[in-house]
């Protein structure tokens, strides 16, 4: 069995250019095709998926803007090294996510949360409008309910920080959603608040907080509370894995929010 049958199904979705992608992307991302390798040519490609070479290129320019590979004149598409991918495509970071965990992924995912997600709380508090505000009050008074289940407290998580991103007013702190994303279907799958009722009211208040300093508009007290919330979240996630005595989380499948 060659390089590519054994890395990928070959099996024709409905958009061809997107199924492409996906099946090499995920390919790529989980080492099934290994970094530094030459990837097969245009006519072994074009017929493993069963679609024209003009499907086949756009699909290639795609996983070369998300820095996976690389053509190269006479040489051929080549696998760049993992250093160089776009951690902050959304693909890239899912299929990460989908190969499997590890403590070394989690931290990483912490500390990049850390680095923007205060900033971003703090200039809301400093640009938020009237009407963001009310918005994000309404959110947060979603966080207060008995009956949430994992999926559902994480989506009004999720949703909660993206309007706080977008509420910043810098497009840079939306464009880095995937990274929140990731890390709260990590978080909200391996260690849900929703667990119990005492959790939901933890959740809720420390959220509550966010919204009060940014409504104040005290960017200081911003930063502080979105930093509770996010080590809250890695701590919540640390206990769990060492009382259910985790030697590894490779292999666990994490899926989007949305």
């Amino acid at each position: 069995m060659g390089l590519l049958e054994s890395a990928i199904t070959g099996r024709k979705g409905r958009n061809s250019h997107a199924h492409v992608v996906a099946e090499l992307g995920s390919a790529i991302v989980a080492g099934r095709i290994a970094e530094g390798s030459l990837l097969p040519g245009d006519s072994e490609l074009s017929a493993r998926f069963g679609v024209s070479r003009t499907v086949l290129r756009e699909a290639m320019k795609t996983l070369a803007a998300k820095r996976l590979v690389e053509p190269k004149a006479k040489v051929g598409t080549r696998v760049v090294d993992r250093a160089m991918w776009n951690f902050f495509d959304a693909d890239v970071l899912g299929w990460r996510c989908d190969s499997g965990l590890d403590f070394e992924f989690i931290e990483h995912l912490a500390e990049m949360r850390i680095a923007l997600e205060p900033a971003a709380a703090a200039a809301a508090a400093r640009r938020a409008t009237n009407d963001d505000i009310v918005q994000l009050y309404a959110i947060a008074a979603r966080f207060d309910d008995l009956h949430h289940t994992p999926e559902t407290i994480a989506k009004v998580d999720l949703e909660f920080h993206l309007a706080i991103a977008r509420m910043s007013g810098n497009p840079f702190m939306r464009s880095a959603s995937a990274i929140v994303e990731a890390a709260l279907a990590i978080s909200f799958q391996l260690s849900s608040p929703a667990a119990s009722q005492e959790k939901i009211d933890e959740v809720a208040s420390n959220h509550l907080r966010i919204a009060h300093a940014i409504a104040s508009r005290d960017a200081d007290k911003a930063v502080q509370a979105m930093r509770h919330v996010i080590d809250v979240g890695k701590s919540r996630i640390r206990a769990s894995i060492a009382s259910s005595s985790i030697p590894s989380l490779e292999g666990t499948e994490i899926r989007s929010l949305r």
